[in-house]
C-alpha cells in the first residue's frame, strides 16, 4: 500500500505560535509502524509560514499582509518544521527527506517523471518525503492555493491507494459543528456535490489558508485520480494504522471513481481559479460531453475578465458548469467573434478551448 499523508497548520502549532513538537513526534511514530508493515509513505506537511512567523516579531492573531513578510516567514519556517521531523522521524530509526514543489513540477513533463522516480526512489529506501510547496518564491497567480490540493496532486503523482487528510476535527460534518450542536459526522461520501461543499464552510484556522471545503476540493482531485480520501483528527490514537487497515471506520472516507484523467487535466480542472464563463448551447453541450474541442459558433456569450490561456468555466444556458478549460482566444476576441464559424476567424485558433485543455466536471 502506499499512501499520502497531508497534516495541516492547525494540528502542527501551538497557541503561541510554535512547532507542537509532540504532534510531530505521534506523527512520526505512527508512520514508523506503517512503514514496518511495509506501507509506503509521504507526507504534505504545512505549518512552515505559522511557525516562521514568531522569530520575525508577528503574532498568528496578527498576520501581515506583506507578501515579502509572509514569504520570510516560509523561508525560516521551514528549517523550524522540517528539523522538527528529521529528530522525531531520526528517534523512529528513520530518515527524512525535504522536498518543496512548485506547478511546474506538475505541469512539464519531465519534471513530473523526475518528480515521481525522486519520490519513489526514497520510498523504497523507507525515507519519508516531507513535501511544501516552495511558498518563499511562490508566484500569487500560480500556486497550489494551499496543501490539500498539493496532496491530492501528489497522490496522482505517485499512484497512491490513499489519500489522508489529517486535520483538528473529526471529518466532513452536515453542517459546521462549532456553530450547530447537532451537525452529524459524515462517514461516506460517493459523490461531491455543491450540497457538501455548503455544509463544509471556510476554515476556521487563523494558521491555515484551507478549510473543509478545501479539503473537499482535494478530494474532488484525489477521487478523479482513482485515490480514495479519508478526512480525519490527527489527534485519534492509532489515526493512520486505523486509516490504513482494510475497514477504514474512522472520519469521512470519500470513495474513488474508477475513471481516471492526467495530472494535467486535474490540475486544469480542480486546481486553476476559473477567470471567466463560457455559456454554450445545447449542440455544444452535446458535443462537448461526447469529447469534442468547443468552438465558437457554440458560445452565446462571454463573462470575465481572461486572456489566452486563461482558465474559464463553460456552462450551459441553465447556468450549470458543465467543464472547465484553458481558453485560446480573450474576452475581447469572444465579443468581436462568438457565434461565427471557425473558418470566418482565420487569425485564431480553430477552437476556443481544445479537448486536451477541456475537462467535463459531471463525473
Amino acid at each position: 500500500m502506499k499512501v499520502v499523508i497531508k497534516i495541516g497548520s492547525s494540528s502542527l502549532t501551538s497557541d503561541k505560535g510554535t512547532v507542537n513538537i509532540q504532534a510531530i513526534a505521534k506523527l512520526s511514530s505512527e508512520i514508523s509502524r506503517l512503514i514496518e508493515n511495509g506501507v509506503k509513505v509521504v507526507v504534505v506537511s504545512s505549518a512552515a509560514t505559522a511557525v516562521g512567523l514568531k522569530p520575525l516579531g508577528f503574532e498568528i492573531s496578527d498576520r501581515p499582509n506583506n507578501p515579502a513578510a509572509l514569504r520570510a516567514a516560509a523561508a525560516v519556517g521551514q528549517i523550524l518544521i522540517t528539523s522538527t521531523y528529521s529528530q522525531c522521524l531520526a528517534a523512529n530509526d528513520l530518515e527524512a527527506a525535504q522536498i518543496l514543489l512548485a506547478p511546474l513540477d506538475f505541469w512539464n513533463r519531465k519534471r513530473y517523471l523526475r518528480s515521481r522516480e525522486l519520490l519513489d526512489f526514497l520510498m523504497e529506501k523507507s525515507i519519508v518525503p516531507i513535501i511544501n510547496e516552495n511558498d518563499a518564491l511562490a508566484d500569487s497567480e500560480i500556486s497550489f492555493g494551499d496543501n490539500d490540493n498539493l496532496a491530492a496532486l501528489v497522490a496522482h503523482l505517485v499512484d497512491a491507494d490513499k489519500l489522508i487528510l489529517l486535520t483538528d476535527i473529526d471529518g466532513l460534518y452536515t453542517s459546521d459543528p462549532r456553530n450547530d450542536p447537532s451537525a452529524e459526522l459524515i462517514s461516506v461520501v460517493e459523490d461531491i456535490t455543491d450540497n457538501l461543499f455548503d455544509a463544509a464552510g471556510d476554515s476556521g484556522s487563523l494558521v491555515g489558508r484551507g478549510g473543509m471545503a478545501s479539503k473537499l476540493s482535494a478530494a474532488q482531485i484525489a477521487s478523479r485520480s482513482g485515490v480514495e480520501t479519508i478526512i480525519c483528527n490527527a489527534e485519534t490514537p492509532r489515526v493512520l494504522s486505523v486509516c490504513c487497515g482494510s475497514d477504514a471506520s474512522i472520519g469521512t472516507t470519500i470513495r474513488a471513481q474508477s475513471k481516471k484523467v492526467s495530472a494535467r487535466k486535474l490540475w486544469i480542472g480542480f486546481a486553476l481559479q476559473p477567470k471567466g464563463q463560457l455559456y454554450v448551447d445545447d449542440g455544444a453541450k452535446s458535443a462537448l460531453l461526447s469529447d469534442s474541442s468547443l468552438l465558437s459558433a457554440g458560445i452565446i456569450k462571454a463573462t470575465g475578465d481572461f486572456v489566452a490561456e486563461d482558465c474559464v468555466d463553460i456552462v450551459d444556458i441553465n447556468g450549470e458548469s458543465i467543464a472547465r478549460g484553458l481558453v485560446k482566444w480573450s474576452r475581447s476576441d469572444l465579443d468581436s467573434y462568438k457565434g461565427k464559424r471557425t473558418e470566418e476567424v482565420p487569425e485564431l485558433s480553430d477552437s476556443v478551448v481544445h479537448k486536451d485543455d477541456l475537462v467535463i466536471l459531471d463525473s
